[in-house]
């Protein structure tokens, strides 16, 4: 997540605990049982379709929202404090850079490693092997985005080809239509690459790829 995610995501979580907040000062209760219900059911999606938005699939923030509305139902107002517990926590996690997994972070090194090997190639003039080696960082990318975004990366046990799968990333809304056309000219420039088409595409492409494919992956890590 880049600075500016960061912020953003932070004020999307403050603006929700606000509504609650705005709701409380009106209330003598904590879970505002004594407010219309109109307005308690309101705050309670805001807060609930934030944290949905913003905590990752799986996670225990998602859980325990999952829980809580099975035990007192989605328009209780006793699912107020909870809620915005789970907010507060979510937000202290995003604060603290700590939403993701070690998984995430075991794989961000191991693709930070061959991203580096891919541009020591091309300083070497290895332009086709830079662009094979960054082309297979970006396809285990995407796979990997797509099963922590709930996507489905498989038919059966034989997986989906990568172009569906940019395809059904960017109409998941997991990232932009801008991104999709951007991983598409990538994965085009590596299947050049590797079919030996040099004379279709230049070192300099590759550069940029390259460049691509780091900043992919780091504001979309899985």
């Amino acid at each position: 997540m880049t600075a500016d995610q960061k912020k953003a995501v932070l004020e999307q979580l403050d603006r929700a605990a606000q509504q609650y907040n705005q709701l409380r000062a009106k209330s003598e209760y904590d879970d505002c049982s004594d407010q219309p219900a109109f307005e308690t059911t309101r705050v309670i999606t805001i807060l609930s379709s934030t944290i949905e938005r913003i905590a990752p699939l799986g996670s225990r923030y998602r859980i325990e929202t999952e829980r809580i509305f099975k035990m007192w139902g989605a328009t209780n107002s006793t699912c107020l404090e909870y809620l915005t517990g789970i907010l507060a926590a979510l937000r202290s996690d995003v604060d603290g850079d700590y939403l993701q997994s070690l998984a995430e972070l075991i794989r961000a090194d191991l693709f930070s490693d061959f991203l580096s090997m891919a541009e020591y190639l091309l300083d070497g003039g290895y332009k086709e092997a830079a662009a094979v080696l960054t082309g297979g960082v970006l396809e285990e990318q995407l796979r990997n985005l797509a099963i922590k975004s709930g996507v489905p990366a498989t038919v059966g046990s034989r997986p989906i080809k990568v172009d569906q799968l940019n395809a059904d990333l960017a109409r998941a809304n997991v990232y932009s239509v801008l991104y999709q056309k951007n991983v598409t000219a990538w994965l085009d420039l590596r299947n050049k690459a590797a079919h030996g088409k040099h004379p279709e595409y230049t070192k300099e492409q590759v550069v940029l790829m390259l460049q691509g494919v780091q900043d992919f992956a780091a504001r979309f890590p899985a």
